[in-house]
């Protein structure tokens, strides 16, 4: 089962990644383009919405399941294991807190301008953050 799962989240984070990035770009298209916020620019990002916090319930599911997981979570000496049992938890769920922060601050917001703004930043702050805590060396085994 933990196999499985490993390789759901690690299959997953390439689908995920790619509908924030695409978001991320869109947004900043859209800001820079001062162009009208549409129906499909809110169907993005609702796809990198979604396909984030499938991402999450696979990752809850996973560090629970895990050997690498909270299971050695009080290892802090050891830098692998401490990427996978605190880092990358921590940080990924922060990520996904500021991406869901921006698709609640553009339902309050009327112009397109600004709606493309808060989606650039809480999405691409939330990318960034996603990117520094990859587990690299495990991802391409």
């Amino acid at each position: 089962m933990y196999n499985f799962i490993q390789k759901l989240h690690s299959g997953w984070a390439y689908l995920a990644l790619l509908l924030l990035l695409f978001a991320v770009v869109n947004a900043l298209i859209g800001f820079s383009s001062k162009k009208e916020f549409t129906a499909k620019d809110r169907k993005i990002s609702l796809f990198a919405l979604i396909g984030i916090h499938t991402q999450l319930l696979i990752g809850l599911v996973l560090y629970f399941v895990s050997p690498k997981g909270l299971p050695v979570l009080g290892q802090m000496s050891n830098s692998a294991l401490r990427l996978t049992s605190l880092e990358h938890p921590l940080i990924n769920l922060i990520a996904i807190a500021l991406i869901t922060i921006g698709w609640s601050k553009h339902k309050k917001l009327i112009n397109s301008e600004a709606k493309f703004k808060t989606f650039a930043i809480f999405y691409g702050l939330g990318l960034i953050l996603v990117l520094s805590r990859i587990p690299w060396s495990l991802w391409f085994q």
